[in-house]
């Protein structure tokens, strides 16, 4: 695993066991030594943040603020035993509400791997398959300990998030209680309060062979649990239909046409910074689990100008990636800022937020990924290769299959074939009528000409437009020119003489 300057301590990733040296009194230094040295502040990580997310500064901030304030206060309470316990603490669990494609996963994801903690990321859908009675949710919590290297003290200050929340909310249009939906609620609120999950999952038959292995090894079985006091959790969703249940409560009595206020108008405008707990609870969410969730984050939708300086900012994930595929074949990869302008363009009509922008550079670039290596030591994409990709690739190939075939004639026969580039637009049009490609092309109606130029005493040629319609004709003809003046010349010759 390649080291980061930028994460301030370090997990092992690897799963290990006690057997391997990571013994509990081990953890627990481990625990102890990562809170003591903990030293992140809000407006550090906030720094950190700007580096990489472009246009969500609001939720940057709280963010930053929350999280970092979170293992802040972890470390003066380890510090600090002698604190009472606050009786109803309510830990500062995250919801983010945005638009697919805003940064919502890559946000927090950014935060655990500087600050360094176990990351795990769940699909709440996955938990409504077998609602109530499942325990999927606590399948979480043990994969926070399998992505802390097997230490529990480490999972127990990681970072859960949980995607498409919204679709654990009972449906609205349902008389009387979801009962699957909100046992999943109720499932992840007990893991989002203080609760002791067992490593050992119940009626698995691995954990089970994995507890007889244990007594046949030290001959007890120990009781592994994992404590989520501490475990922050940060569920985010799309939440569809939410703004109308924002816009109707900001209306109020207000009825008829005309009857907004333009404060209410501007406020409806602005709905997504008036939503709150009531407006959740609302949407179908329980009393207690919107509780137990008093982060409120909402991320705005991107636009042009975000894709374009997403796309420019020197930390692009995109545009980096990109440039590493084609160093893959030892081809320098470049982008003008006209390219980059119309990418980001295409990039909204994709309507699937910053993802639409790989999208978009893969359609693009991917025939020029599949055709450029060992053809080119450099390719730079302007905007005419992002409005019109398959035309340039075909005007690029033609090209190289050009220079590569005046350069053989060139090593050859010492003879310099040159194309303007009327000739060259005009030689595509042709191949492509004949089903040929370019270097086709060249090879079969020109394969006479290097033979008919010597002939002919010629050491540099400009293949025209008209000579392209009908290259052997046009040989034959300049040959039997030459003849004929030879020939002429020969009699002036032999009556002079």
């Amino acid at each position: 695993m390649q080291e980061n300057p930028n994460i301030k301590f370090r997990i092992d990733p690897k799963p290990q066991t006690a057997s391997a040296g990571n013994s509990e009194e081990e953890h627990k230094e481990k625990r102890h030594t990562f809170l003591t040295n903990f030293s992140v502040t809000p407006l550090e990580l906030e720094a950190y943040l700007n580096q990489y997310v472009i246009g969500q500064e609001q939720a940057v901030s709280i963010l930053a603020t929350k999280i970092a304030t979170h293992y802040n206060r972890m470390k003066m309470e380890m510090l600090h035993p002698d604190l009472k316990p606050i009786v109803g603490n309510i830990k500062p669990n995250i919801i983010l509400i945005g638009p697919t494609g805003v940064g919502k996963t890559y946000i927090i994801k950014l935060i655990a791997d500087y600050i360094n903690v176990p990351f795990v990321k769940g699909d709440a859908t996955k938990f409504s398959e077998t609602g109530y009675v499942g325990g999927d949710v606590e399948d979480l919590v043990r994969d926070l300990v399998y992505q802390a290297g097997g230490d529990i003290h480490a999972a127990e200050r990681g970072i859960i998030y949980i995607d498409e929340i919204d679709k654990i909310a009972s449906a609205q249009n349902v008389i009387g209680l979801d009962v699957s939906r909100s046992g999943v609620q109720r499932n992840l609120l007990k893991i989002m309060e203080e609760t002791e999950v067992d490593m050992k999952v119940p009626h698995d038959i691995a954990s089970q062979m994995e507890a007889v292995m244990e007594i046949q090894r030290t001959g007890k079985a120990e009781r592994k649990k994992v404590n989520t006091r501490n475990i922050l959790f940060v569920v985010s969703g799309a939440f569809s239909g939410l703004e109308d249940i924002v816009r109707k409560r900001v209306r109020g009595s207000s009825i008829g046409f005309g009857a907004l206020t333009e404060e209410q108008i501007q406020l409806e405008q602005n709905w997504q910074n008036l939503i709150s707990a009531q407006d959740l609870i609302k949407y179908g969410f329980e009393t207690e689990f919107v509780g137990r969730l008093p982060v409120h984050v909402k991320l705005r939708p991107l636009n042009e100008e975000d894709f374009y300086k997403i796309l420019r900012s020197p930390t692009s994930a995109v545009i980096l990636g990109k440039k590493r595929d084609f160093l893959a074949y030892n081809i320098q990869l470049s982008f003008t800022d006209g390219a980059l302008r119309k990418i980001a363009q295409l990039a909204v009509k994709e309507g699937t937020g910053a993802r639409g922008i790989l999208s978009v550079v893969e359609k693009i670039l991917l025939p020029f990924e599949k055709h450029l290596p060992h053809r080119v030591s450099e390719f730079t994409v302007t905007q005419q290769v992002v409005e019109n990709p398959e035309t340039e690739l075909k005007n690029m190939l033609a090209q190289l299959d050009i220079n590569d075939y005046t350069r053989k004639i060139m090593l050859d026969h010492s003879i310099f074939f040159k194309l303007p580039p009327e000739s060259v637009e005009r030689l595509i049009e042709v191949a492509n009528m004949q089903n040929q490609t370019v270097k086709q092309w060249l090879e079969t109606n020109l394969k006479n000409y290097p033979y008919g130029l010597r002939l002919l005493g010629v050491s540099e040629f400009v293949i025209t437009p008209d000579i392209i319609e009908n290259p052997q004709d046009y040989l034959d003809k300049k040959i039997k020119e030459s003849y004929a003046r030879q020939n002429r010349n020969r009699d002036m010759n032999h009556e002079n003489n």
